[in-house]
């Protein structure tokens, strides 16, 4: 979730709809300017007991946050109603380190030009946490959900935004507190070169995004036992806000473009409205009312583009468009992961031949057809049915080749001829196998960890 602290110099009043269109039309990037953004999540506990530690006690979440100043991060604070600040992120050369509302630790990445530097900044990142960890007693656990502790034994960080969704999530949804405060994610951000060249990659993202959940399927365990699901924190999202989350099937429609997305957002409630340093709760409030001036948090005020962009990132489908795609199917998970979610995406997506073989894949699925893999997919894994008969572990070979060779011609286009092929193999060792993550974790639940998940500490710690 993004850190918003400041309100920018240049900040037009939106005057008309066609407005809305100008922050994704201006993503647009030549093909040699494509950048891969990075985000993942982990989980941080105390090592003496296992706790999640709260944002102010003695080596908590802000002395972990301040700790990174003597690796060149420098705090983020944000207004408190009070009148104090609280640090909120840590800012430096590769990207931003903030908190999920439970205070689990994001890195969002810098925009970098090949999986190399993506896995390099992951590498630096993780060591640098760890080194930190040594100094505060914290672990950070690779996984999709908080496999043991209950919504009431965690933390609530600072952040006003945070407090506004805390609020208004169980208004709308049954699942939306466990998604803010028990599950992480891995990420990637990716560009396009025009209205079309967005509409392909965003619907075969969309199709194929519970394939990734399935190959990063790592939530199995729910309060300390297997809670029937490979990704539950995929389940999570299946109700946690119907008006905002989902596989969008518009997005398959002739015509599909960034007009008809900011219709879907202008239809998505707003959670906030942020003035001078803090967050007004606008929850549950129409954008269409703002651009009238008829917002009930500022009556007669209308949107800045700051406002539509903060709008634009309170949608949470399965793929999101800002001025770039989100990937968003995939659970948290260990270093090898977190290098192979780019992979994939940037070997489907990054280069046409292997962009148009992905689409050939999908393109005849119906919207019923991928809304029963999306459903099916939290529990079943890989084993999840698919169209035209068989499961999803039959076309994920093929998937991966087809990345594969993606990623094959991006080295012979790419001046140094780097080979980025190889972070693919985490995936193609599940593949091999048959096996999610979660499967894995759940056998040595019953075979070797004899029922003791206080194991898996150890076992999924970076």
């Amino acid at each position: 979730m993004s850190t918003r602290t400041t309100t920018g110099q240049d900040d037009p009043v939106i005057t008309s709809i066609a407005q809305l269109a100008e922050p994704m039309r201006e993503g647009e990037k030549p093909k040699a300017d494509w950048r891969i953004g990075t985000e993942h999540e982990k989980f941080v506990f105390c090592r003496n007991d296992h706790h999640a530690p709260s944002y102010d006690e003695p080596g908590g979440i802000h002395d972990l946050l301040m700790s990174l100043t003597e690796f060149g991060w420098e705090p983020v604070e944000e207004r408190t109603p009070a009148g104090g600040t609280n640090v909120i992120a840590m800012r430096g050369p590769d990207g931003t380190v903030s908190l999920e509302p439970a205070g689990q630790l994001e890195l969002s990445g810098a925009p970098l030009e090949n999986l190399h530097q993506t896995c390099a900044e992951t590498g630096r990142h993780l060591a640098q946490v760890k080194a930190v960890g040594e100094k505060t007693n914290t672990g950070f656990l690779g996984l999709g959900m908080w496999p043991d502790k209950t919504r009431a034994e965690l933390p609530i960080m600072p952040k006003g935004r945070y407090g506004i969704m805390l609020n208004h999530m169980p208004r709308v949804g049954s699942m939306g507190l466990d998604m803010m405060l028990r599950t992480c994610t891995i990420q990637v951000n990716l560009d396009y070169s025009s209205e079309a060249d967005m509409a392909k990659k965003f619907r075969v993202g969309l199709a194929l995004q519970p394939l990734a959940t399935a190959l990063f399927a790592n939530s199995p365990f729910t309060e300390g036992k297997p809670n029937g699901m490979l990704s539950y924190r995929s389940h999570i999202w299946s109700d946690t806000d119907p008006a905002r989350t989902g596989m969008l099937p518009f997005v398959f429609e002739d015509g599909f473009g960034y007009e008809r997305y900011v219709e879907y957002m202008l239809d998505v409630p707003m959670y906030f409205v942020f003035r001078d340093g803090l967050y007004i709760d606008a929850a549950g409030q129409s954008f269409r009312d703002f651009l009238n001036g008829k917002l009930p948090a500022l009556p007669g005020e209308r949107p800045t583009i700051s406002d539509w962009n903060d709008h634009l990132s309170t949608a949470f489908p399965e793929v999101r468009l800002k001025s770039f795609l989100e990937m968003r199917g995939a659970d948290g998970g260990p270093w090898s992961k977190i290098c192979a979610l780019p992979a994939l995406w940037v070997g489907l997506l990054y280069d046409q031949g292997a962009l148009d073989a992905a689409w050939d894949v999908v393109k005849n699925w119906t919207i019923e057809e991928r809304q029963t893999l999306r459903d099916s997919v939290p529990k079943m894994g890989l084993a999840a049915p698919i169209a035209g008969g068989g499961k999803l572990l039959d076309i994920a070979a093929e998937v991966l080749d087809i990345a594969t060779s993606g990623l094959a011609a991006r080295a012979r286009t790419n001046s140094s001829g780097d080979n980025e092929t190889g972070f693919l193999e985490p995936l193609r060792d599940t593949v091999a196998r048959g096996r999610t993550p979660a499967e894995d974790l759940l056998a040595k639940y019953h075979g070797e960890w004899g029922g003791d998940l206080s194991r898996i500490y150890d076992e999924m710690q970076f």
